[in-house]
């Protein structure tokens, strides 16, 4: 096991609805309801075992979007693709594609509920 591997992640919603179909747009991510035995509300993304980490959007008392905090840095095959799509879903770029040497390139958008979203990529 490595000790950088991040294994689950949620992503706070106001309008859950509104942001699976954020990330369904951008990310191409499919979604899959859980039943939660409060008023939460979430759908969950990836699965164990294949590459990239699980998480899910949630939309619960106590989850507020923000842009302050932590960052989740999403692994793009190019990132002006997602830039793009996140035009017409409610997105907003707030730092630009931007080269970062061999570690290859980034960008941050804010999503359809106020969080701050990292994009990463080596093309």
């Amino acid at each position: 096991m490595t000790n950088n591997n991040i294994q689950w992640l949620e992503i706070p919603c106001i309008d859950i609805e509104r942001a699976k179909k954020f990330y369904e747009t951008v990310f191409n991510l499919n979604f899959q309801a859980i039943d939660v035995p409060d008023e939460s509300k979430m759908y969950m993304f990836g699965t164990a075992g294949e590459e990239g980490s699980c998480g899910a959007l949630v939309e619960a008392e106590g989850y507020n979007p923000s842009t302050d905090g932590i960052v989740i840095y999403f692994n793009t095959k190019e990132i002006n693709t997602e830039l793009e799509n996140l035009k017409s879903i409610g997105g907003e770029i707030i730092i630009p594609k931007t080269d970062i040497g061999e570690f290859g390139f980034f960008a941050q958008i804010i999503d359809s509920e106020g969080n701050k979203i990292g994009l990463h990529s080596k093309e």
